[in-house]
């Protein structure tokens, strides 16, 4: 298996990043919370998991290690692959992911698109003894909530914008957050940004 992965970040885009390994581009999905802290010609080290399919061979990257061994407890629910897990650590941190299991937070699983309250039910049962305690992070939901508008303002600059394009991006897409049931989808977020930043240039 591939634990992590190091070397210079040689691309950016909304899902991927690409790091340059001995001469290889490795190509790393990510959710925006990770690609935010990277930057392009940096060096960066993400810590991974490989996902095996029949048809394809996909590399999964954190910012950390907890983060890494939570997306592959998540795969352990029935129904949860690699890319529900990835958008539930898209929507919230390894901590608050706990601390909603824990406390039995449907709310906070329904925030992650593509989980109904049905999905949230069974997710709370399936991984009650999984995830572990929480550690001491804010309430569920509060990083993201709160901070969107820095998370999509430094995933766009780590894309190669310049501090105004994404300030004007942040300000275009703030009616959508504004209107969004729960907690911004930074994800999302980030493609309406890219799509208004398109049609500019």
């Amino acid at each position: 298996m591939i634990a992590f992965v190091s070397g210079t970040v040689a691309a950016l885009a909304p899902d991927t990043a690409v790091v340059e390994v001995g001469g290889v581009g490795m190509a790393v999905q990510c959710t925006p919370n990770t690609l935010s802290t990277l930057r392009m010609g940096q060096p960066a080290k993400l810590h991974t998991s490989l996902v095996v399919r029949e048809d394809s061979l996909t590399l999964y990257g954190f910012t950390d290690d907890d983060e890494r061994q939570v997306f592959e407890l998540l795969q352990t629910a029935s129904g949860v692959g690699p890319r529900l897990a990835q958008a539930m650590l898209a929507v919230h941190s390894p901590d608050a992911l706990r601390r909603a299991v824990a406390t039995a937070d449907e709310k906070a699983l329904t925030a992650v698109p593509g989980i109904g309250k049905k999905g949230a039910q069974k997710l709370l049962l399936e991984l009650k003894d999984r995830l572990g305690a929480p550690v001491g992070a804010p309430a569920v939901g509060a990083p993201v909530s709160s901070g969107w508008r820095d998370q999509l303002h430094a995933a766009l600059i780590g894309l190669g914008y310049t501090t105004r394009e994404a300030d004007e991006a942040v300000t275009a897409v703030a009616p959508q957050a504004e209107a969004a049931e729960g907690t911004p989808q930074v994800g999302q977020l980030l493609k309406a940004a890219l799509q208004t930043l398109n049609r500019a240039r």
